[in-house]
């Protein structure tokens, strides 16, 4: 059963009477369990759903529609499968106590991972699972492998009973599903011949394993679990040399360079970042693999949109490891708008000075770095690092921090995005 949350005027839902609240039981006489269910068993243009009205009656829909015309409904959210594992890495494990709830929860959901890219295990996945995403074909799924030889599995995730991943990848394969890899890499467990065993086997994989990233390890003040050692410039290099290792094999052998080293890795090796051309179709962006040469080229492909802003003074708030790489598109903005733009690098005060990423600074460091600047006529910050509800992690309000700071502040993907904002007369030339 699927519970309604809301209805869209003039659409089908709309017109045979379902309303919030409306229970879907089945379609076809097939039980509904979630969202899953109703997308695919919805897909033709002719079917009945059987549901349970909110004042308790049972009502059948025989429902026909042309060109796969949308139901014009909203599902409550399903129940979020928990995570069994105690990884040492976990992002959870490092996070303070106080936070809101909803940012402990560990999450390891196939559906999730099909739906949204979220990385999962497939260490909670039981028959009816396997079966259900080889029936619905949910591909491509998004799996953190970490490690394949089991016993090395076993230790990363901190679980004696996860499955054997080479074995589930496989059956999964077999059936015609696809999948995009993760290993977060800690150096002593599966670096070296640990992960020369996993790329070897998931190369075996084939086209089924569409790419690989290698993420490092990272760890902030609270990550009590953590055991393994650092992530340090020398490793970060190995890590690189097995990627282009690797990647020239996929290339030569099956034209796909396949494994990828996010962003992290060539910043802790102080190596420059690949070009464009590097990534394909940026298939693990948000895992941060490219994530840099994206905005690079974002940036170059909308400075024409710019306007003049001469005599401006704009901060631009990052984190300590964007840190080298943005006098080089601070300099592109000042050239194309005469503005003159200052980099305001900002140590994470929540997860302390091991945590670098930009997209990970909170509320507080937003207001340290600009509080008291009567010099700056604006101020640009990280988008990522405020979430759909206008909150950082602390659970500093964007608005409330906003409005307590002496200049407009934006929040931005690209610097496009924020610097042309349509009608905003805060980006307009000066009078």
């Amino acid at each position: 059963m699927v519970r309604v949350t809301r209805v869209q005027p003039g659409s089908i839902a709309d017109e045979i009477g379902i309303v919030p609240g409306t229970e879907l039981l089945a379609v076809n006489e097939r039980p509904l369990e979630d969202f899953l269910d109703w997308e695919f068993l919805t897909a033709d243009e002719a079917f009945v759903v059987t549901a349970r009205m909110p004042d308790g009656s049972d009502v059948e829909y025989d429902i026909e529609r042309d060109g796969g015309e949308p139901m014009g409904l909203e599902l409550a959210p399903p129940t979020i499968r928990r995570c069994a594992n105690r990884c040492e890495f976990c992002f959870i494990e490092g996070l303070p106590k106080g936070l809101r709830k909803s940012l402990y929860i560990r999450d390891d959901d196939y559906r999730l991972s099909f739906a949204y890219g979220n990385f999962a295990t497939l260490s909670n996945v039981k028959e009816k699972d396997i079966a259900r995403i080889l029936e619905y074909r949910l591909s491509p799924l998004y799996v953190s492998v970490h490690a394949t030889p089991w016993e090395a599995r076993k230790v990363l995730l901190n679980n004696p009973r996860v499955p054997n991943i080479i074995e589930q990848l496989t059956r999964l394969a077999d059936g015609g599903i696809q999948f995009h890899g993760q290993m977060v890499i800690v150096p002593g467990i599966n670096d070296g011949e640990v992960l020369e065993q996993s790329l070897s086997d998931l190369w075996a994989l084939g086209d089924a394993m569409m790419s690989v990233a290698l993420v490092p390890v990272g760890v902030t003040q609270f990550s009590h679990l953590y055991t393994g050692q650092s992530m340090d410039a020398a490793n970060a290099r190995r890590l690189l040399d097995t990627v282009q290792r690797w990647a020239d094999r996929g290339l030569a052998e099956r034209s796909d360079r396949w494994v990828f080293g996010s962003d992290e890795l060539y910043l802790l090796a102080d190596e420059p970042l690949p070009g464009v051309e590097h990534y394909g179709d940026f298939s693990q962006i948000e895992n941060g693999v490219g994530a840099v040469t994206s905005l690079r080229t974002r940036l170059r492909a909308g400075l024409s949109q710019l306007p003049r802003l001469d005599g401006r003074r704009i901060g631009v708030v990052t984190g300590v490891s964007m840190t080298p790489l943005m006098p080089e598109l601070l300099d592109l903005l000042r050239e194309a708008t005469g503005a003159e733009f200052e980099l305001i690098t900002m140590e994470n005060s929540l997860f302390g000075p091991t945590t670098t990423t930009a997209g990970l600074l909170v509320g507080a460091d937003i207001r340290k770095a600009l509080a008291g600047r009567h010099d700056l006529d604006l101020a640009l910050i990280p988008a990522e690092c405020i979430n759909d509800d206008g909150l950082f992690l602390d659970e500093e309000s964007f608005v409330a921090v906003r409005e307590s700071l002496p200049m407009p502040v934006y929040p931005s993907y690209d610097f496009i995005d924020a610097l042309v904002p349509e009608g905003d007369a805060a980006f307009q030339p000066a009078a």
